[in-house]
């Protein structure tokens, strides 16, 4: 499979966004409604159209099948619930759950590495629901440790949002 990755069009936006909505989708069942509907609203929300993020997505045969947004260091990434941090932020990783397994969300990682340390950063993270197994397995098999200092808790239901970086 050839994957490209490139930044993403303006006009490719709402398809984004809703891609998200269905690759988050699958926790929908592990998790309160509560905090369901804050993770929807994060995950569409415009942060990502913040100066300075880029938004890139995974293409298959000219078709959208993954996207990430790479925050720059000392950017709100997270709508006030974590302090600005001196390194990029890896924000909203989502693969449909059809093309799961084939290299795509590596493939988006790996990307956003690259992209940090051609700025100059020898360090990036991320944060993600301590009830995404599967995408902690992968930041973990990426080298992201965790950094529980800057975890946090957005629906207040007792579901932490976990905090990892790594060197680059």
């Amino acid at each position: 499979m050839n994957i490209t990755i490139r930044n993403a069009k303006k006009e490719e936006i709402l398809e984004i966004r809703k891609l998200r909505i269905a690759a988050y989708e699958d926790h929908i069942a592990s998790i309160p409604d509560k905090h369901w509907k804050a993770l929807k609203k994060a995950i569409s929300s415009q942060a990502d159209q913040q100066p300075g993020v880029d938004l890139l997505v995974a293409e298959v045969n000219g078709d959208i099948l993954g996207s990430v947004a790479l925050f720059p260091a000392k950017t709100d990434a997270y709508e006030g619930y974590v302090d600005e941090l001196d390194y990029p932020e890896i924000r909203v990783l989502a693969v449909i759950p059809q093309a799961r397994g084939k290299g795509i969300a590596s493939a988006l990682i790996e990307e956003c590495i690259q992209r940090a340390k051609t700025k100059g950063y020898s360090e990036i993270g991320l944060h993600t629901g301590d009830f995404m197994k599967d995408a902690i397995a992968l930041y973990e098999r990426y080298g992201f440790e965790r950094l529980p200092e800057h975890d946090f808790e957005p629906a207040d239901d007792g579901i932490i949002v976990k905090a990892f970086r790594r060197s680059i």
